[in-house]
C-alpha cells in the first residue's frame, strides 16, 4: 500500500473538496430558479383599477379570471366569476390550473391573481405566469396586486364573491 505524504494528503483533499463543490454547483445549476411574481414582464401586468372594469357586468369580452393562490383565501373573498386554480407554487396547483385552462382559446384573455402577500414575494404568480405561456396561451395578464388582495382589492370597493 502506497503511503502519501502530508502535503500530499492535503492536495488530494484540496482536490476532492473542489471537485465536490463543481458538481453541487452543476447541481444547482440544473435546479430551475424559483419564479416570483417580479418574472412577470411589466407589459403583462393589469391594474386591480383596470381589471375592475373588465369584470363589470355588461363589459364586452371578459377575461377569464383565474385566482392562483390558497383556497382559504378564495373562500373568504374572490373577484366575481373567478375559478380557483389552485396555488401556483405547489404541483397540484399546477394540475388544476393546466385542467382548467384546458377547455380555454389560446389568445383567450386570461388573468391570474393571488394576492396572498406583497408582489415581490408572492410564491405563485410567475409559475402559474410561466405554465400558462408553455401551455401556449398567448394573452395572459397577471393582476398586479402591490401588497394584498384585502389591502389592494377589496378595501377599494372593487367588487367581490365570497365561499366557493
Amino acid at each position: 500500500m502506497m503511503r502519501l505524504s502530508f502535503s500530499s494528503k492535503v492536495i488530494v483533499f484540496i482536490a476532492f473538496i473542489g471537485l465536490s463543490l463543481a458538481a453541487g454547483a452543476r447541481a444547482q445549476s440544473s435546479n430551475p430558479v424559483p419564479l416570483s411574481a417580479t418574472t412577470v414582464p411589466q407589459s403583462d401586468l393589469i391594474q386591480p383599477s383596470e381589471l375592475a372594469r373588465l369584470v363589470k357586468p355588461g363589459f364586452g369580452d371578459r377575461p377569464v379570471v383565474l385566482q392562483v393562490g390558497s383556497f382559504v383565501m378564495f373562500q373568504q373573498a374572490h373577484i366575481p366569476n373567478a375559478g380557483f386554480a389552485g396555488p401556483g407554487s405547489q404541483a397540484n396547483g399546477m394540475i388544476l390550473l393546466k385542467k382548467f385552462s384546458a377547455p380555454l382559446s389560446k389568445k383567450q384573455l386570461i388573468v391570474i391573481y393571488c394576492g396572498c402577500c406583497p408582489w415581490s414575494k408572492c410564491p405563485n404568480i410567475g409559475p402559474a405566469y410561466k405554465q400558462l405561456h408553455d401551455l401556449g396561451f398567448t394573452n395572459v395578464k397577471a393582476l398586479y396586486i402591490a401588497n394584498n388582495f384585502g389591502d389592494d382589492w377589496v378595501a377599494k370597493g372593487y367588487p367581490t364573491e365570497k365561499g366557493e
